[in-house]
């Protein structure tokens, strides 16, 4: 039942995502969360080394959209100054919107990864479209809002009985 929770990579931050290994999977494109993932909740900006980063990935030839539960005035705010594409109020896990975002991106299910820091949003959204989907650690826990407390309860169960059937992978490990 928690499968469908399980990512096909973990990594400790969007840092440690090999592009290099991406390119040679022939992924052209990367779907990514916003809060937490990229910086946390409270962070307005991106940081210098996301900056950095973001200007690799472009350097790498990836594209990249931002998918984000999160309001408009959030994610605009973000992603504007850095001119990258965005879903704002996406209703991760919902099919729809992970389909806007590969719209945005051009590209296919199979020509796109997904990166977040949420099994019932980011993960469970990227598997049901059949995207590969990367794991990473949130980057603030106490900032997160009501639902995403919630999610995070759940996420633990599934987290512990994926553990105990020998399911999860250790960091920087693949599940496939």
């Amino acid at each position: 039942m928690f499968e469908r929770l399980l990512p096909d990579q973990i990594v400790k931050t969007v840092f440690d995502i090999d592009l290099n290994e991406l390119k040679a999977r022939n992924v052209r494109g990367i779907i990514t969360d916003l809060d937490n993932t990229l910086v946390s909740a409270k962070t307005p900006l991106a940081t210098p080394e996301l900056v950095t980063w973001l200007d690799g990935v472009k350097d790498a030839g990836l594209k990249v959209v931002i998918l984000s539960n999160n309001n408009l005035t959030r994610v605009s705010k973000f992603a504007d100054p850095l001119g990258i594409p965005y879903v704002p109020m996406a209703r991760k896990p919902a099919h729809r919107a992970f389909r806007k975002a590969l719209d945005k991106l051009g590209l296919a299910p199979e020509q796109a990864v997904v990166v977040g820091d949420q099994m019932m949003t980011d993960v469970l959204g990227g598997r049901r479209m059949g995207l590969h989907t990367i794991l990473v650690t949130p980057i603030a826990l106490g900032e997160e809002g009501f639902m995403t407390r919630i999610n995070r309860r759940i996420e633990k169960i599934a987290l512990s009985r994926l553990r105990r059937a020998g399911k999860w992978p250790t960091q920087g490990g693949k599940t496939k």
